[in-house]
């Protein structure tokens, strides 16, 4: 099997190491793909914090672009060589999720503790989310791949793998954002600016953001937010209320993890209002609401995993968006860093200051 580098979390909460590790080639179906890119998102930051356990050692990473270096048996529509984002979207295709136009939820199980890494002595090391990308190569299902044009930067098309997907996707997937309709993003951080871009490309009227940090609420204003309120307000849904014209949200789309924006969000919602949930809690954490009210006025709650993507359907659309100069991507990006500087990355990314952190790996 192929040595390659990885950052291996060994122990929650402890710093990842740098090592090498075995990636097996691709089986039937599967291709690896050289990476150029990968992202840090806040998902890969609770795993390896223990937020949702899991088997360890494990190599986490899920937001990246590079190269088809080779391909299985049956592999359709690529062929090495080509360019591609990499997603952790592993959809087996003929599930009733995935039959029903639902490839974020598929139902088949997938084996990642058996999956293509082990450690250098032949031991289990999981493939965390179906990816492992922070490392120089990965091995996939050609599902969780789609191509790119070679002109666009891997560090910037890594971003499109799950944060501008998650938000964009939530907007207008799973809230069917409608034009016109009035909408609050709360959080303004990676996610959440895609989903201001995201309210703002389905057409909505007002979009108002929320967060506890002014210089976030200001970088808000350059995605498409028409108004913002800071979070620390005693009752920051009141001046919400005021910049929608004296009336609640048609959408309100929570984009952190924290149980106090999940509390407060349906004070935000109007009349008939829904709320969509995109930030992970830790496991265990617990919101409480009054049903009554929401049942007497018509509002919902709605889950949204991924965006609610089909991402062989969405990320074309995406990419001609941002060649378009209507989906910010470049803008994204608040550093760049080498894999051997991961810790630092992770540690700046968990500041709350970064957009979106991205390695770069050396070719």
């Amino acid at each position: 099997m192929p040595i390659i580098k990885a950052a291996v979390c060994h122990e929650f909460g402890s710093p990842l190491v740098i090592e090498d590790v075995q990636l097996a080639a691709p089986r039937d179906g599967e291709v690896e793909v050289r990476l150029d890119a990968v992202a840090i998102c806040h998902s890969d930051i609770s795993y390896a914090e223990g937020a949702w356990g899991g088997f360890l050692p494990a190599v986490y990473g899920h937001e990246a672009a590079g190269v088809i270096s080779a391909v299985g048996d049956n592999v359709q529509s690529f062929a090495e060589g080509d360019s591609v984002v990499v997603t952790l979207i592993r959809s087996c295709g003929s599930c009733p999720s995935c039959a029903g136009g639902v490839p974020t939820l598929c139902e088949t199980p997938y084996d990642a503790i058996n999956g293509p890494l082990k450690t250098t002595d032949g031991a289990p090391l999981m493939q965390a989310m179906a990816c492992g990308a922070f490392a120089e190569r990965v091995v996939v299902d050609q599902r969780q791949i789609v191509k790119i044009p070679n002109e666009i930067a891997k560090d910037v098309a890594a971003l499109i793998s799950c944060g501008v997907i998650t938000g964009v996707g939530a907007a207008v997937n799973a809230a069917k954002l409608r034009a016109g309709e009035d909408v609050v993003v709360i959080g303004a951080g990676g996610v959440g600016l895609n989903a201001i871009q995201g309210a703002r490309i389905a057409g909505a009227r007002r979009i108002v953001a929320v967060d506890l940090s002014e210089e976030k609420l200001e970088v808000a204003k350059e995605f498409g937010a028409t108004h913002t309120v800071l979070g620390r307000l005693d009752a920051p849904w009141k001046a919400s209320y005021k910049a929608l014209g004296g009336r609640g949200a048609d959408v309100v789309l929570v984009t952190v993890g924290a149980i106090p924006a999940y509390e407060q969000a349906t004070r935000y919602l109007g009349v008939g209002g829904r709320m969509v949930m995109i930030g992970m809690p830790h496991s265990g954490a617990k919101a409480s609401y009054e049903p009554v009210i929401m049942a007497a006025i018509g509002q919902g709650m709605i889950g949204s995993k991924m965006g609610d993507v089909v991402i062989q359907r969405d990320i074309p659309w995406m990419v001609d968006l941002y060649q378009q100069g209507r989906l910010k991507l470049d803008e994204l990006i608040s550093g760049r860093w080498s894999l051997e500087d991961i810790n630092a990355a992770i540690a700046d990314t968990k500041t709350g200051s970064a957009r979106r952190n991205v390695i770069l790996f050396d070719r």
